[in-house]
């Protein structure tokens, strides 16, 4: 491939490969499906959403033309509603409960959803204002979903929050671990910007444990909430990890967020390790990044799989290949110390293991070498354990015990929620989830003061 060819494959090409795929609806599509809405009582729909948005009564405001109240109805009850409307499995929740189901097809709400808050975005719109003050201060340890929509709701209640984030832009997984092509940054930045707009302060490239410490913040505020989410994809642990050409799933997506494009990939072969949403990412990046042939390789089948059969269907239109019950041993590398091939041993399942998942075993005398040119790394992700021991929480291999009702950590003081509390067989960890976690919380904050700050105003 010739300089110029390569130069031009990794510019234009590679740009509009990461575009935003999927077109808003127009106001016209956006009214005659609105119109179909039955604009049920006691909707299954409300009842579907973790965050209870009024999904009838937000439509219904599109059918009459009031954008802003729609986009209010919205956010009101999801403060990251405008990237939920792209990353959602609705599918599977509220669109997965329309009572057309059985008859027609159920109402796009994830696309009216966009719809309405696309248009809060482009109209700049105010949608909510700060709370009077009520003497009272909170830190947010992480500005990810459960940080954001903690921060939003305490702030309209009236306390005085900060927020604290290690990166130097804020959003967290909205900003940096969702492909752009799904999920924009300046979607994200828009739900950053309303929560800056109540008053919020928002201190980037702050590291907890270098540039501020966790005895300093429980002794600054009267309430601190952890919201960290989690960390960088573990080793493989096989031999051979340490040639080039090993990438980590998290990174990718993140480098393609920020406009760097690895021209790494350009008519490679890639083998994705791992099966969950960001194993797809991971993927799907892989392919607009021009990798000539992508694979996901998972030790289980398509049935013990943990992504979103929405970005399933994704990945298979983009022409990824997936390898049921193959499980990677070794890499091999050429003379220069790059992968060159993978070792891999076929698997079977067995027994159901604890999670209720069956137990993937290796076929004795199954190994076989597959050709590859780039590994990507998906198999989960780590945990922020030094930052939870920081703190002194009592946690299970990094998973933040709490009070369920309360969200009270161990320590009297720390509250904590999003992926810091989710763990095997502890909730769902979605973007959606983490939201109504975080309004959870900060509603458990405000109880804990309600009193103090009703006699003081």
């Amino acid at each position: 491939m010739s300089d110029l060819l390569k130069n031009f494959i990794s510019g234009e090409v590679l740009t509009a490969n990461f575009e935003e795929t999927k077109p808003s609806f127009n106001s016209q599509e956006a009214l005659d499906e609105a119109n179909r809405c039955l604009y049920c009582y006691d909707a299954p729909c409300i009842t579907a959403c973790p965050t209870g948005i009024d999904i009838p009564g937000f439509i219904k405001k599109i059918a009459s033309g009031n954008l802003k109240g729609s986009a209010t109805t919205i956010m009101d009850s999801n403060p990251v509603g405008a990237s939920c409307a792209r990353v959602c499995p609705t599918e599977e929740l509220c669109e997965g409960a329309c009572v057309l189901n059985d008859a027609t097809k159920p109402i796009p709400i994830g696309d009216l959803q966009r719809f309405a808050t696309d248009w809060a975005i482009k109209n700049e719109a105010v949608l909510f204002q700060a709370g009077k003050k009520n003497g009272k201060t909170v830190a947010v340890v992480g500005s990810g979903p459960a940080g954001l929509s903690t921060a939003r709701e305490l702030a309209r209640l009236g306390y005085t929050v900060t927020i604290f984030e290690a990166k130097r832009e804020a959003g967290g997984l909205d900003t940096f671990g969702i492909v752009p092509f799904r999920l924009p940054k300046d979607i994200s930045f828009w739900e950053v910007e309303q929560v800056r707009n109540l008053g919020v302060e928002i201190r980037t490239n702050t590291e907890i444990g270098k540039d501020i410490f966790p005895a300093d913040l429980i002794d600054q505020y009267d309430a601190v909430v952890l919201a960290v989410g989690m960390s960088k994809v573990p080793m493989l642990g096989i031999e051979g990890e340490e040639l080039e050409g090993n990438f980590d799933a998290i990174d990718l997506v993140e480098k393609s967020k920020n406009g760097n494009y690895p021209e790494d990939f350009i008519g490679k072969r890639v083998a994705v390790i791992g099966a969950g949403n960001t194993a797809i990412d991971g993927a799907t990046t892989s392919v607009r990044l021009g990798a000539d042939n992508v694979k996901i390789l998972y030790r289980r089948t398509e049935a013990e799989m943990t992504a979103y059969d929405f970005e399933y269907e994704f990945a298979k239109q983009e022409g990824v290949e997936f390898r049921w019950l193959t499980n990677p041993k070794r890499l091999i590398g050429d003379e220069n110390g790059h992968v060159t091939q993978m070792e891999c041993v076929q698997m079977e399942l067995q027994e159901t293991e604890k999670d209720g998942r069956p137990r993937p075993v290796e076929i004795e005398g199954s190994e076989f070498l597959m050709d590859i040119d780039i590994v990507v790394k998906a198999i989960g992700q780590t945990r922020h354990q030094g930052i939870i021991e920081a703190f002194g929480l009592e946690h299970s291999g990094g998973v933040v015990k709490v009070d369920p009702e309360t969200f009270i950590t161990s320590h009297p003081k720390v509250y904590a929620a999003g992926d810091v509390i989710f763990g095997k067989g502890i909730g769902e960890a979605m973007v959606v989830t983490a939201a109504q976690q975080g309004k959870d919380t900060a509603l458990a904050v405000h109880e804990r003061f309600k009193q103090s700050v009703t006699e003081r105003s």
